[in-house]
Order: C-alpha cells, then structure tokens, then sequence
C-alpha cells in the first residue's frame, strides 16, 4: 500500500487542467467522497498495527497535496480571468456627478457672511419652543393674532409647547444668558400654519439680527441696512423705511430696495412701484429688553429679519416657492455655478 501511495502521490504533483470543467472532474476523482483518496483511506483500516504510523503518515501527505494543487489551479485560472479585463483600477466603479448647493443655502450663507463682516456671531436654538421664548417674552399679547391656530403650530395636549414661527426665540434666550453687548445672527427654518401655494409654505427659513448696546440709535440699524442691501444687491441698490408694527419693536419698519430687474424704473416684479419689500426691523422695545433681564434704561438695541426664500427669489427670479422644497435635481443644477 505504501508504494501505491507514492505513486499516487507523484501523479498528483503533475496534475494540470485547462479549463474549469477539466478542474472540476480531477476534484471529483481525487477528493470526492468517492474518490482515490478516500478509497485508500478506507483501506487503512485493513494496514497491519506495524505499518499503521507510516502509513496514516503518508495517507495525510496525499491529501493535503492533491489538496493544495487543486486549490493552486483554481487559484491560477480566477488570476488569468482578471487581468484579461482591461480597466483602469484607480478609477470610480461608475462616474459621480458632483452635487450642488441647494439655492437657500447659497443665500443663507451669502448673508450671514455679509452680517460676519459686520461683527454679529451665529445663535442657534430649538425649532421646538415654548411659549414665552416665541412670544410672551418678546412682547405678544394674550390675544395678538399670531396666537391663533391659524398661523402657530401647537403640539398637542401642550398649549405653551409650539414649532417656533420666527428665530427671534432664539434671540430672547440669548438675551436671557448673555447681558450687552450682544451682536448675533439667527438662521434657521420656522413654520407657520398656512395653505401651501406658489407664494407661500407651512414651512420656510428666516435670518435674523439683534444689537444691542448702550446708545445704539435707528441711524446705526439704517447705516446696517444700506450696507447690506448693497452688498447683497449690488453698490447700486438704493434702500427706503416704511413705518410699520411689530410687536418687539418700536418704532418699526419695512424696508424695500430698488427693484433689481429694472433698476427702480418700473416692471411687473416690482408691480411698476420700483421698489420691493425684503425684510422688517426696528428698535427693540424696551418691554422686551426688560423681559429678558437687561435694563432698558441703559442698554438700547435693533433687530431685523429676512425670509431667505423672499431673498432667494429676488437673487434668481424663482416664481414658486414650492420648488425649493421638492428636491427636483433639474431645478437645483441650475445653481451648480452660484457658488
């Protein structure tokens, strides 16, 4: 049995196959569980106790060379069918167009560069809020209209609990930890109750500001407003306050810029007025300062506030503001250069 090993042994050393299908069959005839290694294996039982240790010993050897030589082939052929492929390995599995910014995103990072510049630091706060941070602290009375449910957010079973409608919540919980001088800027998204159409969404994103120092005056927030309506708009644009109301300012204001399609002459965009409204603003009143605990007697401040979206569609003359939330990737690649 010994020298019927060997030469068994021998044969496999030269073993060589072409094809798989070649492979596949020396696999079957040597390892299967009917094949010559496991015939001789069943043999060993009948070996004399004398030869039983040499024996086993060899048994072992053919194994794990017909083994490693079937292995060595398959190996062999896997290699060969590789570098048959011509492909350039360094490169992506498939091209990746790159993305965009989405248009909001270019603007609301476009004004808070321009407010940096002007020394105003980022603040950031919940989107979820209580009721005193979004109103009662910033002077809304028990029953101003923004109470409504027609225009706030309410969880449910918890009345003083609301998805904040601006970012000034963010303002009155800085004022609250940070006495003067305060300089910040509020970007964020809020939400407001209202039917969603081409010019209006239950959701949208605001910027605000807030300064507040000793002797800060309506002529520092006008001085603001003309350098960022120019920077944002261009050196040309001209800007003009209209007296209005707000309830955590006083006086307050709207402010419009020249109409930058026509320059301030007159077209549909600017309803032939040459002037477009982009934000609000005002002296903080001093109710609101009292609120939060600093002394309106001897700190005075402004705020003002944007929607992005109003900005966005000035910058790129989007008619529908539903786009902006649809993620449709023809309507965003048309800002691949913007920024």
């Amino acid at each position: 049995m010994i020298t019927k090993i060997n030469e068994l042994l021998e044969e496999v050393k030269k073993l060589s196959a072409s094809t798989n299908e070649e492979l596949e069959a020396l696999r079957i005839k040597y390892l299967s569980k009917k094949g010559t290694v496991n015939s001789l294996m069943n043999e060993f039982r009948t070996v004399s106790a004398e030869q039983k240790k040499e024996v086993g010993k060899l048994l072992n050897e053919l194994k794990e060379t017909a083994q490693n030589k079937i292995n060595e082939i398959k190996e062999h052929f896997e290699n060969a069918q590789t570098s048959d492929i011509d492909i350039d390995l360094t490169r992506t599995a498939y091209p990746i167009p790159l993305g965009t910014r989405h248009p909001l995103s270019i603007v609301k990072k476009e004004i808070c560069n321009i407010f940096n510049r002007l020394g105003f630091s980022i603040a950031e706060g919940p989107e979820i809020e209580d009721d005193w941070h979004v109103f009662s602290s910033l002077n809304f009375a028990e029953d101003h209209p923004a109470r409504d449910m027609q225009d706030t957010f309410f969880i449910q079973h918890h009345p003083d609990i609301v998805l904040r409608t601006h970012t000034s919540s963010v303002q009155t919980r800085v004022m609250e930890k940070q006495q003067p001088p305060i300089r910040i800027i509020c970007p964020g998204r809020v939400y407001r109750n209202e039917a969603i159409s081409y010019r209006a969404h239950c959701f949208f994103h605001q910027v605000e500001a807030l300064y507040i120092d000793k002797d800060v005056s309506f002529a520092d927030l006008k001085q603001v407003l003309l350098y960022f309506a120019q920077e944002l708009f261009g050196t040309d644009t001209k800007i003009r306050l209209r007296p209005s109301y707000f309830p955590f300012t006083e006086p307050s204001a709207e402010m419009d810029i020249s109409c930058n399609l026509c320059g301030g002459k007159g077209c549909p965009f600017c309803k032939y007025t040459g002037w477009v409204e982009i934000l609000g603003c005002g002296m903080v009143d001093p109710n609101v300062l009292d609120n939060c605990g600093i002394d309106s007697n001897v700190y005075s401040g402004y705020a003002l506030g944007m929607g992005v979206e109003r900005i966005t569609n000035l910058k790129y003359q989007v008619k529908d503001l539903r786009q902006f939330s649809e993620n449709d990737i023809r309507f965003l690649r048309q800002f691949e250069s913007a920024y």
